[in-house]
C-alpha cells in the first residue's frame, strides 16, 4: 500500500456525536467511515483487518470439521412465522421491507431458520450427521440505541456456526470442541488472557448458554468471578440458586465490566422441530435433528481489540490481525529507492509512506494507524548499512543491519 496512491487520509478529529474511543480512533486512522449512528463503512485498512480476523476464525473452525457457506441476508417471512419470530412485537430488532410486487422480506438478524430449512435438502439419514456449517455474514438489527462505536451497530459482520447432530451426546462432544476452538481464536487475536468463558442465560433452550467475555472498561456487561476465575458468571444469572449450584457466595465474588466477543447455545429442537428437519436413524425410525449455534461478532471483536490495545497516540494492532506488518518511512533519495524496491517485492506486508509530507507527520500517522513496526530508512542510516525499526507495542527502537531486515521480508 502506497499512501500517495490511497484515497484514505488520517483525520485530526471526528464529529462530536462519536463518543466511543474505538470508533474515534478507527475513523481518524482511516479504517472506517461513519454513515449514520450504528452504521459504518470499512475502508481498505479496516477491511484488511477484518479479513485477517476472519482468516484466524476460519482456520480454527475448519480444523474441527466445519464447512463454510454464504447465505442470503434477505429472509422469507413464512419460515420465521413457523418459529414465532417474525412478529416485531416479539422480536423487535427486525428491518423489514415491502416488495413492489406485494408481500415483504426481512433482513436477517441471525440465520437459524433459513439454515435449518436449507438442511432439509441435505440431511435425510443418520449417515448425513453430524454436519457443521458456518458463514461470515452481514447481520441487521434495528437497535434502539446503537452506541459504543463498532461494538454495537445496526449492521455488522458476524460469524455464525450451526451444528446438526443425531443426539445430545454427539452434540455435546462437538460443543466442547467449539469451546476449545474459541479460546484458541481469542488467543491468536491477542485477547486470550482477558477473555473468559462465562455462564449466561440459556433462555428457552437450556439451563445455561456460554458467552465469551473480554474484560474491558467499555464493556456493556458485568461479570462476576471467584478468586481464581475458575467460575465466571454473567450478571443475568447471579441468582441464589445458581450461586448455590457452584458453591459461591456473592460477597466473595469480584466483578468487572466486560464485552461479549462470542456465544454458544444448545438449541436442542427449537428450530428443527417446527421446521421439520428430521432424519432416519439406523433402525429406520424418523428422529428430529439436535442443533446448536455458535456466534462471534467479527466487527465487534475488531472494536474490542482496538479499545484494548490503543494508547494516547492511537491504535496498536497485534501482529496477527494488523492490516500490514511494517510502516516504512524513507528519508532521502537513496532511501526512497530502497523503500520502493522493498514495497514492490512485499506489497502485502508494507505500508510505504511516500507522501510529500514532513517526517513528523508521517511518524504521527504511523502511530495512529497502529502498524506493528515502523521502519525509518534514511541516507544517514544507510551510510552504516542500517535501518531504524520501532515496535509500536513497546515503543522500543533499535538500529538493525539492512541485510537482516531484508531477510525478514523473505
Amino acid at each position: 500500500m502506497k499512501l500517495s496512491q490511497s484515497f484514505v487520509k488520517t483525520l485530526r478529529e471526528v464529529g462530536k456525536d462519536e463518543t466511543a474511543k474505538n470508533a474515534q480512533l478507527l475513523i481518524r486512522a482511516g479504517y472506517i467511515h461513519k454513515e449514520l449512528a450504528g452504521i459504518y463503512d470499512y475502508l481498505p485498512l479496516g477491511l484488511k483487518t477484518l479479513e485477517n480476523i476472519k482468516n484466524i476464525i476460519r482456520e480454527e473452525l475448519n480444523n474441527i470439521g466445519c464447512q463454510e457457506v454464504q447465505m442470503t441476508a434477505l429472509q422469507n417471512p413464512e419460515l420465521w412465522k413457523k418459529t414465532d419470530r417474525w412478529d416485531s412485537e416479539k422480536v423487535d430488532i427486525w428491518f423489514k421491507t415491502d416488495l413492489s410486487a406485494g408481500g415483504e422480506l426481512g433482513l436477517a438478524p441471525t440465520h437459524e431458520e433459513p439454515i435449518t430449512e436449507m438442511m432439509k435438502t441435505y440431511i435425510s439419514s443418520y449417515k448425513d450427521l453430524p454436519t457443521y456449517v458456518y458463514q461470515f455474514q452481514t447481520k441487521f438489527r434495528n437497535e434502539l440505541r446503537a452506541k459504543s462505536g463498532i461494538l454495537r451497530t445496526r449492521e455488522f459482520l458476524m460469524k455464525d456456526l450451526y451444528s446438526f447432530s443425531a443426539d445430545e451426546e454427539s452434540h455435546n462432544k462437538f460443543y466442547h470442541e467449539v469451546e476449545k476452538a474459541y479460546m484458541r481464536i481469542y488467543t491468536r487475536l491477542g485477547i486470550g488472557e482477558d477473555t473468559y468463558q462465562t455462564f449466561a442465560s440459556g433462555g428457552v433452550f437450556s439451563k445455561y448458554s456460554h458467552e465469551f467475555q473480554t474484560i474491558t472498561p467499555v464493556g456493556e456487561d458485568t461479570i462476576y468471578y471467584n478468586k481464581d476465575k475458575s467460575v465466571v458468571l454473567n450478571e443475568e444469572v447471579l441468582l441464589p440458586e445458581v450461586l448455590d449450584e457452584f458453591g459461591l457466595k456473592k460477597d466473595k465474588l469480584e466483578s468487572t465490566a466486560a464485552a461479549e466477543v462470542g456465544n454458544i447455545f444448545t438449541l436442542k429442537y427449537k428450530y428443527s422441530e417446527p421446521l421439520g428437519l428430521e432424519f432416519n436413524d439406523k433402525d429406520g425410525k424418523r428422529k428430529t435433528v439436535f442443533m446448536g449455534c455458535y456466534g462471534i461478532g467479527v466487527s465487534r471483536v475488531m472494536g474490542v481489540i482496538a479499545e484494548k490495545y490503543a494508547d494516547e497516540k492511537g491504535l496498536v494492532w497485534p501482529e496477527n490481525i494488523a492490516p500490514y506488518k511494517y510502516y516504512i518511512i524513507p528519508i532521502g533519495e537513496q532511501a526512497s529507492k530502497i523503500a520502493e524496491d522493498l514495497h514492490n517485492e512485499h506489497p502485502d506486508d508494507i505500508i510505504l509512506d511516500d507522501r510529500d509530507f514532513r517526517p513528523g507527520q508521517k511518524f504521527a500517522d504511523a502511530e495512529l494507524m497502529g502498524i506493528p513496526y515502523r521502519i525509518i530508512i534514511s541516507d544517514k542510516t544507510l551510510a552504516k548499512n542500517e535501518l531504524e525499526i520501532t515496535s509500536r507495542l513497546t515503543g522500543k527502537s533499535e538500529n538493525l543491519p539492512l541485510k537482516k531486515i531484508i531477510k525478514n521480508f523473505s
